[in-house]
């Protein structure tokens, strides 16, 4: 980060993220499905999120981008981007972190060593040097993805649009909640090269750590995972939301906060036999989460783990794993390109 000196660069204070997880507390974890009803039950759940704001700090001045995550009992975590969010006018330079709590008042304040703070009250967030003095502030955003309600075109096969008539294209065991899809469904159609439209929403366990936050997945093919899972605020592995799981990391983390409707938009295109069976051309995807490019003409390999289809030429399904969180879908269809 450029700027901040001995600002917000100091009060977000290099706390870089070595780790997809953070240590869990021992209270017994909740997991809430509906913002609806997370919004009255857990004050944490309104607070957590991005905010977006500028600051002027002696001969420095500029944007400011922050995540917040909410970690539990009114503890919450900050990572800052200068620049703005990512995806959203970042710099691209390393994040840093520092964690702060609510108080009876429902003030989060985030603090260092040096004096330097940064509270959040009523949706605003507020930098102040030791002094008191207010140098910036940011205030809470909520972002929509730019593919999100995507119609499908023409010769698109819709999979699911909410009713209950588009269970017909799922095996046995496809439930519908409240008119959106249930995770661990697997499509009768099967399907070679294709673009892929799904919306997916991650359920809020400010308790959980790690792949126990929100975990399912996308299988193109049944054959190649895209992982879904909360990974709001983390630095973006191949195991976190965006990552193809055990063979590439995204390119950026463009998660979400949690309950928070994303998209993914994916480019497949089928790996290639000979007449003997024998791969002579690795499958490949572009992906995009939230409308953003987090892999271009990726090469697949070999399927990724857990999947539930082995390589072969033939088509395969699409397959959205259960792992026992709710994570809900809408607005799924696929067009198939031969």
């Amino acid at each position: 980060m450029r700027s901040f000196g001995r600002s917000l660069l100091v009060l977000i204070a290099m706390f870089s993220i070595a780790s997809p997880s953070f240590a869990a507390p021992k209270k017994k974890n909740k997991t809430w499905d509906d913002p609806a009803v997370a919004v009255k039950e857990d004050p944490d759940f309104s607070i957590q999120g991005e905010y977006v704001g500028k600051y002027t700090d002696d001969d420095n001045k500029g944007s400011i981008g922050v995540q917040v995550i909410a970690l539990g009992d009114g503890k919450f975590r900050a990572k800052s981007f200068d620049g703005g969010l990512p995806g959203a006018g970042w710099t691209g330079e390393k994040g840093h972190e520092a964690d702060g709590s609510l108080d009876s008042s429902g003030v989060v304040t985030f603090a260092d060593k040096d004096g330097y703070k940064a509270t959040v009250q009523k949706g605003v967030m507020t930098f102040l040097k030791p002094d008191g003095k207010a140098f910036g502030s940011a205030k809470h955003t909520l972002r929509v993805s730019n593919t999100m309600g995507m119609k499908p075109p023409k010769g698109a096969v819709v999979l699911f649009n909410g009713k209950e008539d588009s269970l017909k294209n799922w095996k046995k065991g496809a439930k519908i909640d409240k008119g959106l899809l249930c995770q661990g469904v697997m499509s009768i159609p099967t399907f070679n090269s294709h673009t892929l439209h799904v919306e997916f929403r991650l359920p809020y366990k400010p308790h959980a750590r790690g792949q126990g936050r929100g975990n399912s997945g996308l299988y193109m093919q049944g054959r190649f995972e895209t992982q879904m899972l909360d990974s709001f605020g983390l630095v973006g592995k191949h195991n976190e939301c965006g990552g193809i799981y055990s063979i590439k990391d995204p390119d950026l983390n463009m998660c979400l906060p949690p309950l928070s409707w994303q998209t993914y938009d994916i480019d497949f295109t089928a790996a290639q036999f000979d007449d003997a069976g024998k791969k002579t051309k690795n499958a490949q995807m572009t992906v995009r989460l939230n409308g953003v490019v987090v892999h271009k003409n990726v090469a697949l390999p070999k399927s990724t783990t857990a999947s539930p289809l082995k390589e072969g030429p033939k088509g395969g399904p699409v397959y959205l794993q259960n792992h026992g969180n709710p994570v809900r879908f809408r607005n799924i269809w696929i067009l198939p390109k031969d």
